[in-house]
C-alpha cells in the first residue's frame, strides 16, 4: 500500500444540487495537487451548463499558485456531469480513470446507440489505471484499488493516509452504493469494502457523495476505516456477505434512477466531453427509451 505515515492535506468542495464532494488532494511536501471527482453544473431543464462549482475549485488552485498533476475520476458517474475537461484547459494535468472504463463504455454505447465512431477503448481518458498501479502526485505515492460493485469501472485512491473512495462507501450512518447499475453487483461490492476494511483503523476515509442520514444535521464526508468497520449501517459490525447482499439487493429494487443519468453517462464516457456537435455546432444528448 501507499505509505500511510504521510497526511495529504485534503481540501473539499460540496456542491449541494448532487451532493457531490469534489476533492483537492495536495503533496504536504509540495505545491502538487490532484483534483478528484468535479462537478460540471447542469440544468436539465434548460440543457445548459454552468462552471460555478468548477471556477470555486481553480480559483482555490490559483491563489495558491498550486500545480495540478491529475484530474482523476472514481469511476464513470451517473448523478453529475464531470468538469475534467474544463479544469484541465485551465489548469493542466491528465485525466485518468481505471482501466475497467472500457467495459462501461461498451455497455453504454449501445444503450445510448453511440454507433462505431465512438471508441470502447478508454482513449477520452489521458491515462487508464490497472489494480495496483502507482503513481505520484508531486512526491505523494499513491495507490490505486480496484474496488468494483457499485459499477465495473470504480476505483479508490490511496493517497499516505487518506482513502478516496467515491461511490463505493458513504458515511456509516448512510452506508454503501447501490449495486444495480449495468455490471453492478452487491456480492462484488461487499469483497470490495472488505478490502478497505482491512486497512488500519485511522485511515481517513473521503466519500463521494453525502445525503445527510436521518437525525444528522450537517453534511460529512471524512471518516475513519475503523469507524466504517464498526458502525457502517450496511457492512459494519461485522455484517455477513449474505446479510449484506439480501439488503442491497432488496434495497436496490425500491430505488428511482439518479435524475441525471441520462445526460451524465453520455458525458461521463466520453471523460467529460461532451458529444461531437453538429454541422451548425449545436450539441445533442439522446434519450433512450425504455432502456434504463
Amino acid at each position: 500500500m501507499a505509505s500511510d505515515m504521510i497526511q495529504p492535506e485534503v481540501t473539499v468542495f460540496f456542491e449541494g444540487v448532487t451532493n457531490t464532494v469534489t476533492s483537492v488532494v495536495r503533496d504536504p511536501n509540495s505545491a502538487h495537487v490532484a483534483i478528484i471527482d468535479s462537478v460540471l453544473d447542469f440544468d436539465y431543464a434548460s440543457g445548459r451548463t454552468s462552471t460555478r462549482s468548477a471556477d470555486e475549485v481553480i480559483a482555490f488552485i490559483q491563489e495558491r499558485a498550486y500545480q495540478v498533476d491529475w484530474i482523476l475520476e472514481t469511476h464513470a458517474h451517473a448523478d453529475h456531469l464531470s468538469a475534467a475537461p474544463y479544469l484541465k484547459s485551465k489548469l493542466g494535468g491528465k485525466i485518468a480513470i481505471g482501466e475497467h472504463i472500457q467495459q462501461v463504455q461498451s455497455v453504454f454505447s449501445e444503450v445510448f446507440n453511440e454507433g462505431s465512431a465512438f471508441m470502447h477503448d478508454g482513449s477520452q481518458f489521458d491515462h487508464l489505471f490497472k489494480d495496483g498501479e502507482r503513481f505520484l502526485i508531486g512526491e505523494l505515492e499513491v495507490e490505486v484499488i480496484h474496488t468494483p460493485g457499485h459499477t465495473p469501472a470504480c476505483v479508490t485512491y490511496h493517497a499516505g493516509d487518506a482513502l478516496f473512495v467515491g461511490d463505493t462507501m458513504f458515511m456509516p450512518d448512510f452506508g454503501t452504493a447501490r449495486c444495480d447499475f449495468p455490471g453492478g453487483s452487491a456480492e462484488t461490492l461487499f469483497a470490495s469494502v472488505q478490502k478497505l476494511l482491512e486497512l488500519p483503523d485511522e485511515t481517513r476515509m473521503f466519500v463521494g457523495h453525502d445525503y445527510k442520514a436521518k437525525g444528522r444535521d450537517e453534511y460529512a464526508w471524512e471518516t475513519t476505516v475503523g469507524a466504517q468497520r464498526a458502525h457502517n449501517l450496511h457492512v459494519g459490525a461485522g455484517k455477513s456477505a449474505e446479510e449484506f447482499v439480501h439488503m442491497r439487493t432488496t434495497r436496490d429494487a425500491t430505488l428511482s434512477m439518479p435524475r441525471l443519468i441520462v445526460p451524465a453517462i453520455q458525458v461521463n464516457i466520453r471523460a467529460g466531453n461532451m458529444p461531437e456537435p453538429d454541422q451548425d455546432g449545436r450539441v445533442f444528448l439522446k434519450l433512450p427509451i425504455n432502456a434504463l
